[in-house]
């Protein structure tokens, strides 16, 4: 049986939250929610946010109630989108979010095509596929990642990703039991962004 789970803090704070009924989700419990916005900046002031593999949209909505001004919840399973459907009414954020019933590349393609990119990103994709770092690669082609995007990947404890790979940039790691999560910080953007202005200061000089 699925822990019953709320929103933590911010707008909506002690509004609980729905469970994906009968679909054998794995929703982020309060514990680890807690500790993994500890971890990213407990508040936020603006930004886009996309919630991938978004199963009840917890991550997502707590993002927003935390001060992110939009976010964006993927998931393919129709019960899925209910449910986020649901729990954004509960928590009076639906005029801050959109929600797309699609699986993760097509769904990626489509935010490519739209010119749509964030600061924010929740990837929680099932345990047995371990793609979360082609996932990331994947986004930050289609230029779906602003510099200094963050990334919480959450993925089963006994796998370890690598620390940096690409242009990410492994923050912090932390086991909670089974599951695991890593923040990482996509910095290509800025290190290009630094090398433009120290080639301007030797213009300069």
């Amino acid at each position: 049986m699925n822990e019953a789970v709320r929103v933590i803090s911010g707008s909506a704070k002690g509004r609980p939250l729905k469970s994906v009924p009968g679909m054998g989700t794995r929703p982020t419990t309060d514990k680890v929610k807690e500790s993994i916005f500890s971890m990213i900046g407990p508040y936020f002031e603006g930004g886009n946010a996309l919630d991938l593999f978004a199963g009840t949209g917890g991550l997502g909505i707590e993002a927003l109630s935390r001060g992110m001004d939009h976010a964006v919840f993927i998931d393919k399973e129709p019960k899925s989108i209910t449910t986020i459907k649901e729990n954004l009414k509960a928590t009076r954020l639906e005029e801050q979010a959109e929600v797309y019933r699609n699986d993760a590349g097509r769904a990626l393609k489509a935010l490519e095509k739209r010119g749509t990119n964030f600061e924010l990103v929740f990837l929680d994709p099932p345990y047995r596929f371990k793609n979360g770092d082609e996932l990331m690669i994947d986004m930050a082609e289609r230029a779906l990642l602003k510099h200094g995007a963050i990334v919480v990947l959450e993925y089963e404890s006994g796998y370890a990703y690598p620390e940096n790979f690409a242009d990410f940039r492994c923050l912090r790691t932390a086991r909670y039991g089974e599951i695991a999560v890593s923040i990482y910080r996509y910095e290509y953007a800025l290190d290009q962004a630094g090398k433009l202005d120290k080639e301007e200061e030797q213009d300069d000089q």
